[in-house]
């Protein structure tokens, strides 16, 4: 089995899911190749040789540029804010990587479609993180939604619920930053949302939003300071919040289904609420991440008297991903789809193959959310086709 050697840019709380993945997925799964954490690139040098010295890096870099350029690099691990990921992308596409980024895939789908462009015409192998497609629940949404056991679908409804921002002296990260983040919950949230959505019920046509913004200014962050869930100090000056608070979209998809998605971060109690109910002719799916090993299914194929939502614990064997993990009943958690997404990357390079979500998906889900943005600002629907 041959090696390939990662570098990632970038830390926080998405290099930790990541780093524990690289490190530890070829311990439970044959990936056709190992995965090796060669070297740790952020631009603060003590803060990428503490992060290497805690997860395992071999090396550490502060020019992400230079990274890129080294030729014993195979694959780049993108974890930085939303503003980067195009130029970073590119860069190490047209340097013959493979790229494993974070969501929301950029800025816009003119850049997103910049990113797909260089990797496929590198072609190299490039992955955009959509973690939840990668729960075995999920999987199983999909198994019984492709063997025709919802018949033809007409709704799908999606929620993503959050609450760490609803106090007003919760400083103003780079989340809360248009130039860096390109929105709010509608780019952070709504991309997984429109994600999953895509992936099982099909592609979105026309769509029609609303958003708000509840809190106008905040305390400024310290410089170099705590972003989203760390976030505990900040300054007394305030600046001003560009982007959105909370999103609400109708939809209508190329099958003729309709759906709706909300996303906000203003939800009290609800910590990473990700929902979605699918209702079609033969019946109906619902899930919950915070639930995320249990897929409650409806059929109307049950005789009348024992007719009613039945929940299936997704951890048998049978199920996609867990015959690698442990006996059934013995649940997973957030952590192990990073996991799968690093065995289903690293064996598509190994294979010669693709994975799912690319870039491709990445730049389609970006035209709904921007589609949406240009509906929010005129009151109009938008159609995508």
């Amino acid at each position: 089995m041959g090696k390939l050697n990662v570098g990632m840019i970038g830390g926080g709380f998405m290099g930790k899911a990541h780093s524990n993945a690289w490190a530890n997925a070829k311990r439970f799964f044959n990936l056709g190749a190992e995965p090796v954490l060669k070297a740790i690139c952020d631009n603060n040098e003590s803060a990428a040789k503490q992060y290497a010295a805690t997860w395992g890096w071999e090396e550490t870099e502060t020019d992400w540029q230079r990274l890129v350029a080294r030729k014993d690099i195979d694959i780049i691990d993108i974890c930085v804010p939303t503003d980067l990921h195009r130029d970073m992308a590119v860069a190490a596409a047209k340097a013959g990587k493979h790229v494993f980024c974070e969501k929301p895939i950029a800025l816009s789908a003119a850049q997103a479609e910049a990113m797909y462009d260089a990797a496929e015409g590198s072609g190299v192998v490039h992955y955009l993180n959509h973690n939840y497609r990668r729960c075995p629940a999920v999987r199983l949404a999909k198994q019984l939604i492709g063997e025709g056991k919802i018949g033809r679908i007409f709704h799908w409804r999606g929620a993503y619920l959050q609450d760490w921002i609803v106090d007003p002296q919760f400083p103003l990260v780079w989340q809360l930053q248009r130039e860096r983040a390109g929105a709010g919950p509608h780019f952070d949230l709504n991309s997984h949302s429109v994600d999953l959505a895509r992936y099982l019920v099909g592609e979105i046509v026309a769509v029609t939003a609303m958003m708000t913004s509840f809190i106008e200014e905040r305390p400024v962050a310290e410089v170099g300071g705590p972003t989203a869930f760390s976030a505990k100090t900040a300054q007394k000056k305030k600046g001003k919040v560009t982007v959105e608070d909370a999103a609400f979209l109708v939809v209508g998809f190329e099958n003729g289904a309709l759906g709706s998605f909300d996303a906000t971060r203003f939800a009290p109690g609800r910590k990473n609420y990700n929902y979605f109910e699918i209702y079609g002719s033969k019946g109906s799916l619902t899930f919950n991440f915070e639930r995320m090993n249990e897929l409650e299914v409806f059929s109307r194929d049950d005789p009348a008297y024992a007719q009613g939502f039945k929940t299936i614990l997704a951890t048998e064997s049978a199920h996609q991903y867990v015959a690698n993990w442990w006996p059934p009943g013995h649940i997973i958690g957030y952590e192990h789809e990073f996991h799968h997404a690093v065995v289903d990357f690293v064996s598509a390079i190994a294979k010669g193959g693709k994975v799912e979500p690319n870039f491709y998906d990445g730049m389609k889900a970006m035209q709904v959310l921007e589609g949406a943005m240009e509906s929010a600002k005129t009151g109009r629907r938008v159609s995508l086709a």
